[in-house]
């Protein structure tokens, strides 16, 4: 990574550790509060942990991190030896997040840009790694926002609920309200857009709503080089699946990941969760 410019993210990128590690990318980790106790994301709460309390119906809900974790996050940057730091978040619409870090900005030791995305998931992680890699090749921090910023403005992501019941609970469905009424007989496809997560179709059961997830993702990612990711929480024979078929199906595949959603991001969609975030390169 660029000794200059340092990027920083949050735990909800859900970006792969060993990813991480070698593009020197710091993520911030967002709370999960089951019960009353409040857990780090990725570092005191599993998902394994975290479906087991939805499903027991314990109270579950999310906190963004305080100015006062990202000030720190931000000092041991500048001390590892950056100069400049581009902090890239999930949605603003969905969090607190970025006002966080832009609080926490003004106090920096070095100069701080911090970008609302509008993505979340791997939507977000493959901005972090755009900027990174930006980075590395000695980009400025301005030229690091606008890769990441190209990234995001190309990457789309499809979501399936098994029930909108937890992203009702949350506050977080926005425009797929619309859906509540018939949702027992509903299974709901979700999209994210303008930061929000709002209604994409109803299909009347899961085995043809996740046959429709995989045809919108492929037909999305068309011919074009692409890297996609399928989330899931507490599904992997399913996320393993559509995966293999995403795989058959996309003649432009570069990267495919395939990993569970950490805790923040389930606290809202509930266990049988599955994502795709098609991102052209």
């Amino acid at each position: 990574m660029s000794r200059h410019v340092a990027i920083v993210t949050d735990s909800t990128a859900y970006l792969p550790p060993r990813t991480m590690e070698r593009h020197g990318i710091t993520a911030v980790p967002l709370t999960v509060v089951v019960g009353g106790q409040a857990l780090d994301e990725g570092t005191e709460i599993s998902t394994r942990s975290l479906a087991q309390a939805l499903q027991k119906r314990r109270p579950v809900t999310t906190s963004r991190p305080s100015p006062e974790v990202f000030a720190r996050h931000y000092r041991e940057v500048a001390e590892s030896g950056a100069t400049g730091i581009v902090s890239l978040h999930l949605s603003a619409e969905l969090s607190g997040t970025y006002d966080a870090a832009v609080v926490a900005a003004r106090e920096a030791p070095v100069p701080v840009r911090v970008v609302d995305t509008g993505m979340v998931a791997m939507a977000l992680g493959f901005c972090a790694l755009a900027a990174a890699e930006a980075a590395e090749t000695g980009s400025t921090m301005d030229e690091a926002v606008t890769a990441a910023e190209k990234r995001a403005g190309g990457t789309a992501a499809y979501f399936y609920v098994d029930t909108l019941d937890y992203l009702r609970r949350g506050g977080r469905i926005g425009a797929a309200q619309a859906l509540l009424g018939s949702a027992l007989a509903v299974k709901p496809l979700l999209q994210l857009e303008g930061g929000r997560i709002g209604p994409l179709e109803k299909v009347r059961t899961a085995s043809k709503a996740i046959a429709r997830l995989e045809e919108i993702a492929a037909d999305r990612a068309g011919g074009a080089q692409v890297d996609i990711a399928v989330h899931h929480l507490s599904a992997p024979d399913r996320a393993s699946a559509l995966a293999d078929r995403l795989r058959a199906r996309v003649p432009g595949l570069a990267e495919l990941h395939v990993s569970e959603v950490g805790a923040v991001i389930g606290a809202h969609t509930g266990p049988g969760l599955l994502g795709v975030v098609v991102s052209p390169r």
